[in-house]
């Protein structure tokens, strides 16, 4: 399976396309809510992402996951890890997301 490309990633690719010519109407849209939605630069979600990984039980997917919705409650981070088969305990929980604060 690829890995999976965060937010901020796809709204650098689409203004480049869309630099070059008139995209059509989903990427248009995708590049409409990626805009909306990228807080980090990419090299800021490249650089939390490799953080986030070095944390136990956090693959790819879901270092994606959360560079792109920068939780800053332990109740959205519960919902992103509620597909998981992971229970994060408070201390793993708040090191998660003092992580997260350093790129708000």
């Amino acid at each position: 399976m690829p890995d999976p490309i965060p937010l901020s990633t796809v709204k650098s690719l689409l203004t480049e396309e869309a630099q070059k010519r008139t995209l059509p109407r989903e990427a248009a849209l995708a590049q409409g809510h990626a805009e909306s939605f990228a807080r980090l630069t990419p090299e800021q979600t490249a650089k939390l992402i490799s953080e986030l990984r070095g944390l136990p039980s956090i693959d790819a997917n879901l270092a994606v996951k959360i560079a792109d919705v920068l939780p800053q409650y332990p109740e959205e981070v519960r919902v992103l890890f509620s597909k998981e088969r992971i229970l994060l305990d408070e201390a793993q929980l708040t090191r998660l997301l003092e992580l997260i604060a350093q790129y708000r």
